[in-house]
């Protein structure tokens, strides 16, 4: 199965101050702040959704196509993409701007102050899908996850377009969508991904309600936190699959990608609903037992563990054939 998943590619630069950020403001003055907080440590990672779904479906043995916008800075990260499984040939890179950028500083009560720089991301609307439809293997599925919104809308009518089956991942570009865009990349995908609360912002949005989103998609995919994940599709019972238990808690950022990458990368290989969900419930859970969104590691065998001991042995055995192509984490760069 040949799946081309167009989404944001970005870099994450994250600070911690000691301090509270609180303590430095003041009631009187906040029509004219004007403050600089000594971080103490930093961390660079390599992110944004469109990459974060790729590498996993990469780790997974399935070689996606990566279809974002970067920037001319963008060398290093394409060499660990590739080396973790992702064709990033279709990636159109811009003179003009640097790759996305979130930077991001957190004090000692958890509270952030953050800035996105979109960069190279308004790019992705000039790429096209067609001429990867062209190869020979042509396109199975487009994921469609978050990126620039006009470039979202523009692949989503291309898939259309091509006939090809894509699958809508709207969530945190859900907030700058409007209704008639959200209706837009909603309708006639065969998968819809949200989390709970995302379920109740495009419920609201579009003015659907859920049997009428339903109708509209081959099947609606809702995480549930450390619930797992229900599945619903028109006319039949909801289907619940719940999570891999966690051994600890390092940083959620980046679960939900790794949910799709493991649900997809077993439909590709042709797997029921279930059996997916199990798989991708299995990845996320690597993803928030590390930190950072692409530095879980994934070892066939301790994931076959996890999921027997989720699910059963059985679950563990049906499991197996979808991880004989598994790659180890590429070296950093």
């Amino acid at each position: 199965m040949r799946i081309a998943v167009t989404g944001s590619i970005a870099m994450d630069h994250l600070m911690a101050y000691p301090g509270r950020f609180a303590d430095h403001l003041l009631a009187d003055r906040l029509d004219r702040v004007s403050l600089s907080f000594l971080a103490e440590g930093l961390e660079i990672r390599r992110g944004g959704v469109g990459a974060n779904i790729a590498l996993g479906l990469g780790r997974l043995g399935v070689r996606p196509l990566l279809a974002g916008a970067v920037g001319p800075d963008f060398g290093e990260y394409r060499e660990w993409l590739e080396a973790n499984g992702v064709d990033t040939g279709p990636v159109l890179v811009s003179d003009a701007h640097f790759t996305a950028r979130f930077v991001c500083t957190t004090d000692s009560e958890q509270n952030q102050i953050a800035t996105f720089y979109a960069g190279a991301m308004a790019a992705a609307r000039e790429i096209r899908l067609a001429p990867l439809a062209r190869v020979p293997g042509g396109l199975d599925l487009v994921v469609v996850a978050p990126d620039d919104p006009a470039a979202m809308v523009r692949h989503t009518e291309e898939a259309r377009a091509l006939g090809v089956p894509f699958a809508a991942d709207p969530s945190q570009q859900l907030a700058r969508l409007s209704a008639e865009e959200a209706r837009g990349l909603v309708d006639g995908a065969g998968y819809l991904f949200t989390n709970e609360y995302e379920a109740g912002l495009l419920r609201k949005l579009t003015g659907w309600d859920e049997p009428e989103i339903l109708a509209r998609v081959g099947g609606w995919l809702t995480t549930l936190g450390e619930k797992g994940v229900s599945l619903a599709r028109a006319g039949e019972p909801p289907l619940t699959v719940p999570a891999v238990p966690a051994r600890r808690i390092a940083d959620p950022t980046g679960a939900g990608d790794a949910f799709r990458a493991g649900f997809l990368a077993g439909v590709a290989q042709g797997q029921p609903d279930e059996r997916a969900a199990r798989l991708g419930c299995g990845l996320a859970t690597l993803a928030l037992e590390s930190v950072g969104t692409q530095e879980y590691a994934l070892d066939p065998g301790e994931l076959l563990d996890r999921l027997a001991g989720a699910y059963g042995p059985a679950a563990a055995e049906e499991a197996a054939p979808l991880l004989r192509g598994a790659v180890p984490p590429g070296r950093p760069a």
